[in-house]
């Protein structure tokens, strides 16, 4: 939703830069560390000698402990501020990086620290507002994105991680991650500061009001196809690429950052895109193409054709985030930052389900291609349920007054709150 007053202060002017480069940081390390598993995933699988179920589990557990300290974590920040809920969030993600380190031997033991490396997933619900509240709407767009970019730690950990191991083993790669996560603790401590007017805490009962519109659900629905199989392809994609074409681990490493990249990348244009086009407009054209995109996966292309589709289908999925957060205000107006967190840990389910489902499939029938099939069918039914919901949307929003941008109508804040 564009805002309706142009910034007066120059962008370096409005906010808190070093608060917003804390954030960044926060995120980004956070991130690095969310998807370490996958990234280690040959690395462990061998050592532990795993089942293909047992690998997609393996990298799956630490974005299903995301998805459920999301809420968590968010509600602290309400609570006590975003900064100590950040150095929080730092402190408790060392927990499972010196275990990763110095005690993780067995599949359960990893399976446990897998878990604790959700509460850095978590870091989403904390990083944003963190950032977001010093700035006024018209910088907000900018101010989301610098902090949103910290999900680039995904491609830090796909580059490095695999080249750590190979030299030092799969175990030193946590006690090295133990250095950023201290450095970025002291970057918060001494740098961040809380908004001087921080929003005021939800109450449990405007959850609960939330959670019974169908809306809620529908945009759960297209999160968690667009972020979860980002970060589940982001998690999984080195055991996938190795298992399916045979390279070496280091490589794998490496065609998963250029798929990632495009991703991470492609978030930001994609809200600009929908800003232009229209949320709804951009949502339909890529669930089209991410649909496509899976499918032709499903026939399990030569290396070079299915890096080249794999880095497209990311770019879409990475583009579909940033047009659906665009919609999220539209929809929810002052509500957002409950629906923001509910959504959040919808697409974190998302992405655990992916390399749950990939594995399951794999060691069920042999192959990549069902799940790559399975998952088309989800873009193809996120696609059905936005065309069957669009024109309620536009109607119901024009007749509270809403102006229609491109395919999609923006409501007048006022116009949204109903609880």
């Amino acid at each position: 939703m564009k805002s309706d007053a142009s910034p007066r202060v120059p962008f370096l002017k409005a906010g808190h830069l070093p608060t917003l480069l804390s954030a960044f940081l926060y995120f980004d390390v956070s991130f690095m560390v969310w998807v370490l598993l996958g990234a280690l995933g040959n690395h462990m699988a061998a050592d532990l000698n795993l089942t293909p179920a047992q690998k997609g589990l393996m990298t799956a557990v630490p974005l299903l402990g995301g998805s459920i300290l999301r809420l968590a974590l968010g509600f602290l920040g309400d609570r006590i501020g975003p900064r100590r809920a950040a150095l929080t969030g730092l402190m408790l993600t060392l927990i499972p990086l010196v275990g990763g380190w110095l005690w993780a031997q067995t599949l359960g033991e990893v399976y446990c620290v897998g878990l604790l490396l959700g509460v850095a997933g978590a870091s989403f619900a904390v990083a944003l507002p963190m950032a977001s509240r010093w700035y006024p709407p018209g910088h907000q767009g900018l101010a989301m994105g610098i902090a949103g970019a910290g999900n680039s730690g995904t491609i830090i950990a796909s580059l490095l991680a695999p080249r750590l191991a190979e030299a030092y083993g799969w175990h030193a790669v946590f006690g090295f991650a133990v250095i950023p996560i201290l450095v970025v603790s002291g970057v918060v401590f001494f740098l961040a500061k809380d908004a001087p007017s921080s929003a005021k805490p939800a109450d449990l009962s405007e959850y609960q009001v939330i959670l019974k519109e169908r809306d809620t659900y529908l945009f759960s629905l297209f999160y968690g196809v667009t972020f979860g199989g980002f970060v589940g392809f982001a998690s999984f994609l080195p055991i996938l690429l190795r298992d399916q074409y045979g390279i070496d681990k280091v490589t794998a490493g490496d065609l998963t950052t250029l798929c990632v990249l495009a991703g991470s990348g492609m978030r930001p244009l994609g809200g600009f895109l929908a800003d232009k086009l229209g949320g709804i407009r951009m949502l339909l054209g890529l669930y089209a193409g991410v649909g496509a995109l899976a499918f032709s996966m499903a026939q399990l292309p030569s290396l070079s054709r299915g890096v080249l589709l794999l880095f497209l289908f990311l770019a879409c999925l990475g583009m579909g985030n940033g047009s659906v957060f665009q919609l999220v205000p539209q929809r929810f107006g002052k509500r957002v930052g409950i629906i923001t967190g509910i959504v959040g840990a919808a697409g974190g389910l998302g992405g655990f389900f992916l390399p749950t489902g990939f594995g399951f499939l794999k060691q069920t029938t042999g192959s990549y291609a069902d799940g790559f099939a399975v998952f088309g069918g989800a873009a193809a039914m996120a696609l059905l349920a936005l065309l069957a919901a669009q024109r309620e949307w536009v109607g119901r929003w024009v007749a509270q007054g809403g102006l229609v941008h491109g395919a999609v109508t923006e409501i007048p804040i006022h116009e949204t709150e109903t609880a």
